[in-house]
């Protein structure tokens, strides 16, 4: 068994979970009670960073252990829950890289950001050039279930 704790919340304009069109969506992290503003520290200096958090809405019984078409999209392969970023994976943990703003106090403005408001995040790290892969390669079908997404 694995506890965490939330240490911000997400604040948006968005309430529900729908897939597209991201960027015009404004929202902020905000630091749970406990975590104060030096846990900011620095982080205004880089331009992007990687959001850990829990997907609270969605469904225990609704998770996904096997293959499915992404977006039930029958026009698109069945792929493994890891092969794709579906929000009803086993551990409902999503991952965003998301363009930092400004940082204020304790609140992180992001773009290019795809959580809810009232999303507990688990983690916000820096992104490091070094981190990032080099070369990423993906199946088509990728290009085509992102094309509206931010």
């Amino acid at each position: 068994m694995i506890e965490m704790e939330p240490i911000a919340f997400v604040r948006s304009e968005r309430a529900e979970p729908i897939d597209d069109n991201w960027n015009s969506v404004r929202a902020y992290v905000e630091l749970a009670d406990g975590y104060g503003v030096e846990c900011l520290e620095g982080l205004s200096d880089f331009s992007h960073a990687e959001i850990l958090y829990f997907f609270h809405q969605v469904n225990p019984a609704k998770i996904v252990c096997g293959a499915e078409h992404p977006r039930e999209n029958p026009s698109w392969p069945k792929v493994g829950i890891f092969a794709q970023r579906k929000k009803a994976r086993p551990n409902r943990i999503g991952a965003t890289i998301a363009k930092i703003e400004r940082v204020e106090g304790r609140r992180v403005y992001l773009s290019s950001f795809d959580a809810i408001d009232g999303t507990p995040v688990l983690d916000i790290k820096p992104v490091f050039r070094e981190y990032l892969p080099r070369d990423v390669g993906q199946p088509t079908w990728v290009a085509e279930l992102m094309r509206k997404y931010w």
